[in-house]
């Protein structure tokens, strides 16, 4: 029995009433449209956009952050996740909107919304925690491009957020979050500050979310800026056109991440419950990670890593969760390369195939290398750096991906 009969057969009753209720499909339009109050009792969150937490240096007061993310799965009852995960202070932020982008920091007319939190405009986030909007009534298309425009009265001390986001954003002093003009947001930031999730509640209730868990491959690094062109972006294509139930993604990558050591961003085991377990309606986690300990050179072995990718098997099997892990790519010419990793890398590889410990596999590493020298990334994919893919590569990744294989019964 596959996950999808599965669920459709526990929630029948749930989805007639759904469909009774429902007008149907949300046009992909730029615009906020009317959403049902009864269907929406019956439905879940499911994130539909994510991004690791992480520090970012200090936070300045009376700041306010034009931040634009894509998202995936469509759904009404928008909420977002603010993070003070790194903080070592309280976070207060008295004014948080949420828009569809127009161009540049322009928003689209009538588009922006004012969120709340718990019925109030202010919220106060304590240092180690995050905080959840109130959901924002009307429906998001899948894809859309959406703004979250918030501002920082009295920020100070380590600021949390995500460094390397691939997408412009803007800055500004003084409040301004209410304006759908970009006349008052003149400065840019490559980060995304405070925000970590954003999450939707789907017209189907068996709809669920994959989470990549990587570093800067699925970060997107080399990939081209602002135009979502990361490999979960392409598998969030993929899975919206797909007969399938995982239509949310989230994208976890943090650039030279590792599996079993903090150093850029916390270790793929420390942070696993917070960036991938706690986001809401993950029925997968895609695990991509393994080059950084490799290329490191502190004596980490395939024994290591195996070690490592079990545990976090284990716990996400313990949530409920089904486990797809990829095999590790190939960087011959990257300049940390040597013989000794690339042993580490094959036998690691060979578990990831062979072991039959996961729910699903990808062989990103197949995709990847060259026919002609293994070790080595095939030219056409290759960013420049022959350890990141190019756009090409990077859809490419997402093109062999089993969709199918993204929906397990656990």
């Amino acid at each position: 029995m596959t996950g999808r009969f599965a669920r459709l057969l526990s929630l029948a009753a749930v989805l007639l009433t759904t469909v009774a209720c429902q007008t149907g499909p949300a046009e992909a339009a730029p615009t906020w449209e009317p959403s049902s109050g009864a269907a929406a009792s019956a439905r879940h969150d499911v994130v539909t956009w994510g991004a690791s937490a992480d520090r970012l240096g200090q936070g300045t007061a009376d700041r306010a952050y034009r931040l634009v993310v894509h998202t995936s799965a469509a759904g009404s009852g928008l909420r977002v996740r603010l993070s003070n995960a790194f903080g070592d202070r309280p976070l207060t932020l008295d004014s948080v909107y949420a828009g569809l982008q127009s161009r540049g920091a322009a928003l689209r007319p009538g588009s922006n919304k004012r969120l709340t939190f718990d019925g109030a405009r202010t919220v106060t986030v304590p240092a180690g925690a995050t905080a959840w909007s109130d959901p924002l009534p009307g429906t998001l298309p899948a894809g859309s491009n959406l703004v979250v425009s918030l501002h920082t009265p009295e920020a100070a001390g380590p600021a949390t957020g995500h460094g390397m986001a691939m997408q412009t954003s803007y800055v500004t002093q003084g409040d301004h979050t209410a304006e759908e003009s970009a006349a008052n947001w003149t400065d840019t930031t490559g980060s995304w500050w405070y925000l970590d999730s954003v999450s939707v509640r789907p017209p189907d209730p068996a709809t669920g979310a994959v989470v990549a868990l990587g570093d800067s491959i699925t970060d997107g690094w080399a990939s081209t800026t602002d135009l979502d062109r990361r490999w979960p972006d392409y598998l969030a294509r993929r899975l919206q056109k797909a007969d399938t139930d995982v239509k949310g993604v989230a994208d976890e990558g943090i650039s030279g991440n590792q599996v079993l050591a903090d150093g850029a961003g916390q270790a793929a085991l420390n942070r696993l419950d917070r960036d991938v377990l706690s986001q809401p309606g993950v029925r997968t986690v895609f695990l991509f990670e393994g080059v950084n300990d490799i290329k490191a050179h502190t004596g980490v072995t395939a024994a290591d890593l195996i070690a490592g990718y079990r545990e976090i098997a284990r716990r996400a099997h313990a949530a409920g969760k089904c486990v797809v892990a990829s095999t590790v790519g190939p960087f011959e010419g990257w300049p940390e390369w040597d013989p000794a990793g690339e042993a580490v890398r094959q036998e690691v590889n060979h578990y990831i195939r062979t072991s039959g410990e996961f729910d699903g596999t990808a062989d990103f590493d197949r995709i990847l290398r060259s026919p002609y020298d293994q070790a080595r990334m095939l030219p056409f994919l290759d960013g420049g750096d022959h350890i990141h893919p190019n756009d090409k590569g990077m859809q490419a990744m997402a093109d062999s991906v089993d969709l199918a294989g993204l929906d397990c019964d656990r």
